[in-house]
């Protein structure tokens, strides 16, 4: 192992050159701390549509016209592209290699939910495999993240076999690949084996029905979802979307790293996004943001009712259906509730109605635009996120830094952040409820309208709040023992394959099939 650990991080999205979720911001932030912690990290990624929207980039072309052969009869040019990121005192050093293909790639609007998803992001983990070994990278360790790369454990274990131990990261595991929701509503005669020669590339409709996270899951070294809680769930019937007896079987190589934020990026003291900039110490400025806010939506300008912002993905996984039940039940007490977010039809059908009902205590805000949850989370006095169904829940944790106490189902990586509000101990930072249930979801918000008179009593739970950290910095030196684990393994198996392997030899043993 080299001085400086060398990691190649491989994603299909990263801030700011592209996003659809959480998983950009976190491949933007993690590496950057792992540079901090004395790592050499190598990024790569797409080169989408909006990488060329990023201002005060350079970006260097430094291979062209690179065949990939995908299948019998197949091969698909690309370009290598790179810039490098210069961030003050640094003891690692970081690189980001695009892979650039405009018919795949820069001439598409959205990242995803196109039909050949399947083909697009394959061809894109067979051309970072060859990067790596035409640039002569030489990583320590390759890191996968999410569905779009999980067919890279599987090609170095089968196809490509270039000797890098993987890592395997989940940060959501309802999404398995193009055309397949999860193993468990895929028809069982249709289902991936996991380990069977994949179709030509050509064969569109075939390669929708490859589970790229089933055969990361079976290939790679070592898995890891983004929250302790959720490596656990993801082992039962009820959260293992149909992989669960797959993930059970690699318990062993299973394990969960609680995602952090980036404390520089998500500071209201700083953050020119917001209204007006405040800290723990300056909550009177906090209010300043509500009434702007209200002002610009319509709301009732009222500096003393309580707020409750919800910034998220409209979905059935982020608990909408619960909101759905008791929406007007809440909009007979004394709050207001802004919901900015894009997604399902029926979520943002319902709530274009109700906020119209209720214009005055009711704003909807749709589609989403990155620069309206600041100003959400610097407004609000409590910000909600009743999900069905969390690896992580980023955005709860943001809204701490803002001053908005979050209400939560524990569930995921929010059991492992979002603690029970006790006035006496003076110990939790935020309101929770345990079973799936709109009633139980009311009686956590009643809760939180219930301490908020406390005026004396609130004012001291967000200054605490705030002042909690949930930086990079332990969960990248987590990272740092993990990747040093899954080396040594690896070599520890390639030293016995070696010897298994000499002692054939002088046996004169010969493999069938070899």
């Amino acid at each position: 192992m080299s001085k400086n650990l060398k990691i190649v991080y491989i994603t299909s999205e990263l801030a700011p050159f592209s996003k659809s979720g959480g998983l950009a911001d976190v491949a933007s932030s993690l590496p950057r701390q792992l540079v901090r912690e004395g790592c050499d990290v190598d990024i790569i990624t797409p080169f989408h549509r909006d990488c060329l929207l990023v201002p005060h980039v350079r970006f260097q072309k430094i291979r062209e016209h690179i065949p990939i052969s995908l299948s019998e009869g197949t091969c698909i040019e690309c370009s290598f592209l790179k810039t490098e990121i210069k961030e003050g005192k640094k003891r690692g050093k970081l690189t980001i290699y695009f892979i650039d293909n405009y018919r795949l790639f820069r001439s598409r609007k959205w990242l995803y939910s196109y039909d050949d998803d399947a083909c697009r992001y394959f061809f894109f983990s067979m051309a970072a495999l060859r990067l790596i070994k035409e640039l002569n990278l030489n990583p320590d360790i390759i890191h996968c993240n999410d569905w779009e790369t999980g067919i890279i454990p599987y090609l170095l274990k089968r196809k490509i076999k270039l000797g890098y131990p993987t890592l395997f990261t989940l940060h959501n595991l309802a999404y398995q690949g193009q055309g397949i929701l999860n193993e468990r509503k895929t028809p069982r005669s249709l289902r991936d084996d996991g380990g069977s020669k994949l179709p030509k590339f050509c064969h569109k409709e075939k390669f929708r029905l490859i589970n790229f996270t089933k055969r990361a899951i079976l290939h790679a070294d070592t898995i890891n979802t983004v929250s302790e809680r959720y490596a656990k769930e993801i082992v039962t019937p009820d959260f293992g979307e149909g992989l669960e007896r797959y993930l059970k079987s690699r318990k062993k190589d299973l394990f969960g790293i609680v995602n952090g934020i980036d404390n520089s990026v998500y500071n209201p003291k700083f953050d020119d996004r917001i209204y007006v900039n405040f800290d723990e110490s300056s909550l009177n400025k906090k209010v300043k943001n509500k009434l702007k806010l209200q002002r610009e939506l319509g709301l009732k300008i009222d500096a003393n009712i309580p707020l409750i912002g919800l910034t998220n993905r409209l979905s059935e996984q982020k608990g909408f259906d619960l909101l759905i039940k008791i929406i007007d039940k809440l909009m007979k007490k004394s709050l207001q509730i802004v919901i900015a977010g894009s997604g399902e039809k029926s979520y943002i059908s319902f709530f274009e109605k109700k906020a119209g009902k209720y214009s005055r205590k009711l704003s909807f805000i749709t589609p989403f635009l990155s620069e309206i949850e600041p100003k959400v989370d610097s407004a609000s006095d409590l910000y909600l996120l009743p999900s069905r169904f969390e690896p992580c829940g980023i955005s709860p944790l943001i809204s701490l830094r803002y001053g908005a106490i979050p209400i939560v189902r524990k569930v995921g990586g929010l059991s492992d952040t979002i603690k029970e509000f006790d006035p006496k101990e003076k110990t939790g930072n935020g309101f929770t409820f345990k079973k799936y249930d709109s009633l139980q979801l009311l009686s956590a918000i009643e809760r939180a309208l219930t301490f908020y008179k406390d005026k004396k009593l609130w004012q001291s739970l967000v200054r605490r709040a705030m002042q909690q950290s949930f930086s990079w910095e332990i969960p990248a030196r987590k990272y740092v023992m993990l990747y040093k684990k899954v080396i040594r393994q690896a070599k520890a198996r390639g030293n016995q394959e070696s010897r298994i392997r000499n002692y054939e030899l002088r046996l004169g043993i010969r493999r069938l099939g070899s």
